[in-house]
Order: C-alpha cells, then structure tokens, then sequence
C-alpha cells in the first residue's frame, strides 16, 4: 500500500480541491464520491463566463455562480479538516499499517491559506447571492401598481 502524505493531501486539496482530485489522491478512481465535484465547480465557471459575456441582467449566470463560490468554500474547508488532522489518526486512516511520519509546517501553512481563501469565497458568495436575490425582489413588471398608485 503506497504512503498517502497529509501535506500533499492538503496543498492539493487547497489548489485542486473543487474539481475533486484530493479525493482520488485519497481514494483512487472507485470513489464515487470524487465524480460529484466537478459538475457543480464546470457549472459555476460557465455562469461566470455567461456574466462576462452577457452582463449582470444574465439570470442562469445569477444562479449558477454561486454554485463555484461554495464548492471553492468547501474545498478550503476540506484543506483545514485534513492540515488539522492530528498524525495519528491521518495515518491510521490513509496509511495503515506504516509508521507514523510527523509533517511539520507544511499543512499548517495550507490550513492558513485555506482559512483566507475559504473565508473570502463564503463571504463573497453570500454577498453575491444576497445582492441578486434582492436585486431580483425588487424588480416589478412594468404593468405593476407601484406603492400607493391604483391599478
């Protein structure tokens, strides 16, 4: 059985991780877990690419980017949870068997990235999705009342 290294597990979770590739790292090919990722994250970069090139009154755009910004958020989760994970129970989980390898800095300094960047994808996708949300309560058809006018 081949050393799954918690250090590499993190930093690929935080560069690769809302395409799902940490998770075949981690579980190989048969994890079927590891082929939700990236529908959602393809998905939410098409409505990013549907706002450049349509402008902010695309409503597919509204919806599907929002999709990107929480699987960016849970990849960075994913990093914190598996940079915080004690030696022990990392290596008697992915490796079995081996002996315990202290990791260092190296996913402690992932976990920090993850937690700025995670932070900042949360953050802005709820911004985001509030603001189209209320953008999109506030409009009225052109034949509504407006407050206090009779139809």
């Amino acid at each position: 059985m081949r050393y799954r290294s918690k250090t590499l597990a993190a930093w690929m979770t935080l560069a690769l991780g809302a395409l799902g590739l940490h998770r075949l790292y981690l579980y190989g090919r048969r994890d079927r877990l590891v082929w939700a990722y990236p529908l959602p994250t393809l998905l939410g970069l098409l409505g990013v690419q549907r706002l450049r090139a349509l402008g902010q009154d695309d409503q597919l755009a509204w919806l599907l980017i929002p999709l990107l910004g929480l699987m960016l958020s849970l990849a960075m989760l994913t990093a914190i949870v598996y940079a915080l994970t004690p030696d022990e129970k990392w290596d008697a989980r992915h490796n079995p068997g081996q002996a315990v390898r202290a990791t260092g800095w190296g996913p402690v300094l992932a976990a920090i990235l993850a937690l700025l960047l995670g932070g900042a994808a949360f953050i802005g996708t709820i911004a985001y999705g509030g603001q189209k949300f209320f953008e999109w309560q506030s409009e009225s058809p052109p034949d509504a009342p407006r407050d206090g006018q009779r139809p």
